[in-house]
């Protein structure tokens, strides 16, 4: 009797996780759907911009622009580190961890590397590791809006241009598809080439005098740079919310199945131990019987 009301105990708590993690799936989906339009509207403006500046490129004024140049001797560097507040989304958080980790300790000795992280877990994570962080953001949830990284954006460009510090590195999850995102490291500061794989198909038989640029090519240049790395700085924030949901709805969903899978294990177990325990009184009220005969 003990063993089925343990099962029974046991199959009522599956049952609730089963429910929670399914809701949790359904929210993970709900967010990731909103959270994926947002990041391809993103995409769609950065590829313009890079169109652009591939117009502006063919008149020659992109050469004189700081912000593309490469610096000669690459002495400090910021490396930020993007993940997410919380967990129960799979590998996602030490994913990008591990990679921020490996390029800290590649550039160990090259160079000064100062490490700022987003996101509870991958504070954590670093600290644990005793690596500690120079800056830490836990305002970036699953919808970051513009207004939240120009602040960000602009503090980087003021250092860059002012000499305190050589390169921006960002690690994060990017999006490339619904079954596919990758944890990588790229390098925002210096922006370097600023054309996208669209934009050359289109301008590649332009010229430059094609265009006539009022105020002059290198003043946009100076308005239309800048613009282009918060954007896609923005990008990468985006990218990793998309990448975080799709992680936690994968990792719900797999919970789900898996709680669905035990529960049908627990009720075979509980049939098989109640058809155990029932025979058994069965036998105790036979012998009971012919005994009294």
């Amino acid at each position: 009797m003990a063993k089925t009301r343990a099962i029974v105990k046991r199959r009522k708590a599956v049952r609730n996780i089963r429910k929670i993690t399914r809701t949790m799936e359904l929210i993970a989906t709900a967010r990731f759907r909103k959270a994926m339009d947002r990041a391809v509207q993103a995409d769609a403006f950065t590829t313009k911009i890079g169109e652009l500046v591939a117009d502006l490129s063919a008149s020659g004024a992109s050469a004189e622009h700081p912000l593309l140049q490469p610096r000669a001797e690459v002495k400090k560097s910021v490396l930020l580190v993007l993940t997410g507040n919380r967990g129960l989304c799979g590998g996602y958080n030490s994913n990008v961890a591990r990679i921020a980790l490996r390029a800290a300790e590649e550039a160990r000795g090259s160079r000064e590397v100062r490490l700022e992280v987003s996101g509870k877990r991958g504070i954590n994570f670093l600290k644990f590791r005793g690596l500690p962080a120079a800056a830490t953001y836990t305002h970036f949830e699953d919808k970051p809006s513009f207004e939240e990284v120009e602040p960000l954006a602009n503090k980087y460009l003021a250092e860059y241009l002012s000499g305190e510090i050589d390169r921006l590195d960002v690690a994060y999850t990017r999006f490339i598809s619904m079954g596919r995102q990758v944890a990588e490291v790229v390098t925002l500061l210096p922006i370097g080439e600023l054309t996208t794989p669209a934009a050359p198909a289109k301008t590649e038989n332009k010229k430059a005098g094609d265009y006539l640029f009022l105020p002059s090519p290198k003043e946009i240049l100076d308005e239309i740079v800048p613009m282009s790395f918060k954007v896609r700085l923005f990008k990468c924030f985006l990218d990793a919310a998309v990448s975080e949901q799709i992680a936690r709805m994968v990792a719900m969903k797999g919970a789900t199945e898996n709680a669905g899978n035990l529960l049908r294990d627990l009720t075979m177990l509980y049939n098989r131990a109640r058809q155990s325990q029932i025979t058994s009184e069965l036998a105790e009220i036979i012998g009971t019987a012919e005994a009294l005969k």
